[in-house]
């Protein structure tokens, strides 16, 4: 046993349960902190004394940090989940507070940077840390309720950065959010190890730190199960390329047939954020009973029929703004069902998986982010509904073709 498995605490002083509603209440935070940009972009703008092109530049910035969540998952196989989720929710927490006091672009560029980088550490390993401790037939359950969190931040968090934004300043928010990150990260300390987190139980072994290839093939090679595993993680950013690719889009459709003003948009954003709550709910509900791989099927073939039928609902406002949810909403059964098949499929190099998965689906978002607004200006809702449902199609032809679920039930 290595001297850092001797001397960490592994007292038990959370269940399983306590330790899912810690990840809840944690990703409440992160959550809202990723979507304070969207509707107060503005406003931000404004404070700091920037344009709102050269703050979604910064927006731009933001996404491209999550190419770093690989290093980060390679991090915590061998330094331990609970470190890399400490470091990240520090690393977020200073870069918050900095954006809180910024007054030009290069101190609120640093803010979004350091907030990004520790918010795409932590969140992978989240997923990988809990993974570890909740039973494979179980997990859907436990992760799903996980994801709640992002439905309840869209609810939730942004209605409440919004009455502190009306009642003080846009800073306000940031220092809360930067405070609740280091107070989370502080409590993450007295967290258990994970049951089988082998990297913070097992010796390192030493060796040249020198660049090698070998290590560079090492790093890309997951296993004995890898076509499965990287189909998987294929399939990942084809949901999230699908998804953006409409998502970043409703806002100017809707604008633009049905003359919506901010206000009206901020409820359609709320019936979103029920859509989602009610996705990540069936996960929690049904997935682990039917099968991760059945329901990320399921809910991508479901996912791909609200796409196709979306210029059908284009009638009128109410049923656009029907077929948007329910399009949302069997995204995100899809979505939250797929982390669990993921996490499974190299057991043994978890936060690492996890980390890449969370690398392609940026990458997903990212060429939608190009996509998107251009197929809708050429060929207006159908191109964007065929091109999210094509997206969707090959996901669920991948998943019954090359994907597969461990042919077990762990205890």
């Amino acid at each position: 046993m290595s001297k850092s498995a001797k001397t960490s605490p592994q007292p038990e002083r959370f269940s399983v349960g306590q330790l899912v509603s810690i990840g809840l209440l944690t990703r409440l935070l992160i959550d809202t902190g990723v979507q304070i940009f969207f509707p107060f972009l503005k406003v931000m703008a404004n404070g700091i004394g920037i344009t709102t092109v050269e703050m979604g530049r910064l927006i731009s910035l933001r996404s491209s940090m999550g190419l770093l969540a690989p290093l980060f998952g390679v991090l915590a196989d061998r330094k331990g989940n609970r470190f890399v989720m400490r470091l990240g929710l520090f690393i977020a927490a200073g870069g918050y507070l900095l954006l809180g006091v910024s007054t030009n672009l290069w101190t609120a560029a640093m803010g979004i940077v350091l907030s990004a980088i520790g918010s795409f550490a932590f969140l992978p390993t989240l997923q990988a840390y809990l993974s570890a401790r909740l039973p494979y037939a179980k997990r859907a359950r436990g992760l799903g309720i996980v994801e709640y969190a992002w439905a309840l931040s869209g609810i939730i968090g942004l209605f409440l950065v919004g009455q502190l934004i009306e009642f003080t300043n846009w800073r306000v928010p940031m220092f809360f959010i930067g405070g609740g990150l280091f107070f989370w990260g502080a409590v993450y300390h007295w967290l258990p190890t994970s049951n089988v987190d082998w990297a913070e139980t097992e010796p390192k072994k030493t060796g040249s730190k020198k660049f090698q290839f070998g290590r560079l093939k090492t790093f890309f090679d997951l296993g004995e199960n890898r076509r499965s595993a990287w189909s998987n993680l294929t399939v990942s950013a084809l949901v999230m390329f699908a998804a953006t690719n409409l998502f970043i889009t409703y806002g100017t459709w809707l604008e633009s047939e049905y003359n919506l003003g901010p206000s009206i948009l901020g409820i359609v954003a709320l019936v979103l954020g029920v859509s989602d709550l009610i996705g990540s709910v069936l996960v929690s509900a049904i997935s682990d009973r039917v099968g991760k791989r059945r329901s990320v099927i399921f809910g991508g073939f479901l996912t791909f029929v609200g796409f196709l039928l979306l210029p059908l609902f284009n009638v009128s406002l109410i049923p656009a703004v029907i077929g948007i949810a329910l399009a949302r909403g069997a995204f995100e059964f899809t979505v939250v069902s797929n982390i669990p098949l993921l996490s499974e499929q190299v057991p043994q190099q978890r936060s690492k998986m996890m980390g890449i998965a969370t690398a392609f689906g940026l990458g997903g978002t990212a060429v939608a982010g190009l996509t998107g607004p251009w197929v809708y200006e050429q060929f207006n809702v159908p191109g964007v509904g065929v091109l999210s449902a094509t997206a969707m199609a090959l996901s669920v032809l991948i998943t019954l073709w090359l994907v597969r679920e461990p042919e077990f039930a762990d205890a």
